[in-house]
C-alpha cells in the first residue's frame, strides 16, 4: 500500500476512506464551525488523519480520495459535483448505479455511481434529517428541500424496486429576470408587458404546463411585478419561490408524524392564508382540493392571485381545475363549478417543454366567460411551430392573434393603455374589431 507506483486495491481504498471519515468525524463532534471555516476546519482535520497513517497515495489519487471524503462530510456524497455543476437543473438517482442529470433540457447518463443501496439511503437522511422528515419502509416515500432549496423527492424500498430513488430538482441561485426570459426566447417583450400590466391590474392568473416546463420559473418572474407596497402570501409543498419584495410571508405544508396526524396540507394553508389580510395569495401549485379554495377567495376580493397546475394545454388546465375542486369532497353541479372558474379566473399562461428543450410560453389565454355550459377561452398570443431544423431545434414564432382581450378596461384603470401593435395591428385590421 506504500508504493505509489501499484496503487492500492479498490477495498483498500475503501477502508482507507472510512478510517479517515471516521476519525475527522470525531474528531469534529460537538464543533459549531459553519460555512468556508468548517471546509477549512474538516481539510486540515483529514490531513492530519492521512499523515498519521503513513500512507503514502499519488498525488492525483489522494487528492480524488480528500475530494470524495470532502464531499461525503460536508455535502451530498457522489451527488455533490453534479450538484456544484450550474449547467444541470435535475438529477435523477434509479438505484446506485443508474444516475442521470438535466443539462440544458436534455437527458444523459453520468457516469456517478454509489457504492450500494445502502449508500444512496444514507444520502436521502442526510437530507431529510435536519428537516424533521421521517423516511422508512411503512413511509417509503418523501418530499423535502437542500440547504440551497433544491426540491427533493425520495422513494425507497418497498415501493422503489430497483433501489432508492432520489430526484432532485434544482434550485436556481440567480433568479431569472423577464429580460433573460426574452433573451431566450422564451416569451416576447409585448407579451411580457402585457403580462406584466396583467399583475399590475390584479388579475387572477394560472400558470398551466407540464413537468420540468418552467412553472415555477415563469411564476417568480410574474411574482416580480407585484408592487412593493402590497403584503404577499405565499404557500408551496417545498419553498421554492424567491420574491424579491419586502413584505412577503412564506408558508411550506408540513407531512404528517409516524402515526398520520399532524400534517398541514396546502388546503389547510391556503384556508388559515385568507385570515392574514392577504394583498396576493400565491399557491406554488395546486394539486387537489385546495383549488376549490383559490377557486372562492378569488371570487371574494383576493383578485391578483398567482398558481400553477400541471396540463398540456388551457383548455386542459380548466379540466384539471375541475377535477381537483371536486377533489375537496364539495357536491358541486359542474355548471356551478365552470361558473366559479370562469369567474374567478382571468388569465391562463401555458408554458411548454418543446422536443428541443427550449421552455416556451406557448398560449396567452383569456378566460372570457361563459357559453350554455361551457367556459370560453380566447388566444391572445400564441406559438405557431414552423418546423425543425436540422440540429433538432423547434422553429417557430409568438405571435399575437389581433384579439384584446375583453379585460381590457381593467388594465386601462390601472394606467395601463397598450398600443394596437402589442396585440398585433396588422392582424387586428383583418380580424376587424369584432372583440373590441
Amino acid at each position: 500500500m506504500n508504493n505509489p507506483g501499484l496503487g492500492p486495491r479498490q477495498a483498500e481504498m475503501n477502508k482507507l476512506r472510512d478510517f479517515l471519515m471516521g476519525q475527522v468525524s470525531r474528531e469534529m463532534e460537538g464543533q459549531a464551525i459553519q460555512g468556508d471555516d468548517r471546509r477549512k476546519a474538516v481539510s486540515q482535520l483529514l490531513l492530519q488523519a492521512y499523515q498519521n497513517t503513513r500512507v503514502q497515495l499519488p498525488n492525483t489519487i489522494r487528492d480524488q480520495l480528500f475530494h470524495d471524503i470532502l464531499d461525503e462530510l460536508l455535502g451530498f456524497g457522489p451527488l455533490q459535483p453534479l450538484l456544484d455543476d450550474p449547467d444541470i437543473t435535475e438529477i435523477m438517482v434509479n438505484g446506485p448505479k443508474s444516475i442521470y442529470v438535466e443539462r440544458k433540457g436534455k437527458l444523459t447518463k453520468t457516469n456517478v455511481t454509489f457504492e450500494d443501496d445502502p449508500a444512496v439511503v444514507r444520502i436521502i437522511e442526510k437530507i431529510i434529517l435536519p428537516l424533521g422528515r421521517r423516511i422508512d419502509a411503512d413511509s417509503p416515500t418523501v418530499d423535502a428541500r437542500l440547504p440551497d432549496g433544491s426540491r427533493v423527492n425520495a422513494v425507497i424500498a418497498p415501493c422503489a424496486i430497483d433501489g432508492p430513488s432520489i430526484t432532485i430538482r434544482k434550485f436556481q441561485k440567480n433568479k431569472l429576470s423577464v429580460q433573460q426570459l426574452i433573451q431566450y426566447g422564451t416569451l416576447t417583450q409585448n407579451m411580457a408587458d402585457f403580462i406584466r400590466a396583467c399583475v399590475i391590474s390584479r388579475l387572477n392568473i394560472i400558470i398551466s404546463g407540464g413537468t420540468g416546463s418552467g412553472k415555477t420559473t415563469l411564476l417568480n418572474v410574474l411574482s416580480s411585478f407585484i408592487p412593493e407596497d402590497e403584503r404577499i402570501v405565499t404557500i408551496e409543498d417545498a419553498a421554492e419561490l424567491k420574491l424579491l419584495q419586502e413584505h412577503v410571508l412564506r408558508l411550506e405544508t408540513k407531512s404528517a408524524n409516524s402515526e398520520g396526524r399532524h400534517g398541514v396540507t396546502i388546503r389547510e394553508l391556503v384556508k388559515n392564508s385568507l385570515r392574514m389580510r392577504p394583498d396576493r395569495i400565491i399557491v406554488g401549485e395546486c394539486r387537489g382540493g385546495e383549488a376549490l379554495d383559490m377557486l372562492q377567495a378569488m371570487n371574494t376580493g383576493h383578485d391578483g392571485s398567482l398558481t400553477t397546475l400541471h396540463a398540456n394545454t388551457p383548455r386542459d388546465a380548466l379540466s384539471r381545475l375541475e377535477t381537483m375542486s371536486l377533489m375537496s369532497g364539495m357536491d358541486l353541479p359542474i355548471k356551478v363549478l365552470r361558473e366559479q372558474i370562469a369567474s374567478a379566473i382571468d388569465l391562463i399562461v401555458q408554458q411548454t417543454r418543446l422536443k428541443d428543450g427550449s421552455r416556451r410560453v406557448t398560449a396567452i389565454t383569456e378566460v372570457a366567460g361563459m357559453e350554455g355550459d361551457t367556459v370560453v377561452l380566447t388566444d391572445i398570443f400564441k406559438f405557431e411551430q414552423t418546423g425543425v431544423a436540422q440540429d433538432g431545434k423547434v422553429l417557430g414564432d409568438l405571435k399575437p392573434t389581433g384579439i384584446r382581450p375583453l379585460f381590457t378596461p381593467r388594465l386601462e384603470a390601472s394606467g395601463f393603455k397598450l398600443g394596437p401593435e402589442v396585440f398585433g395591428a396588422n392582424l387586428a385590421d383583418i380580424l376587424g374589431n369584432r372583440r373590441r
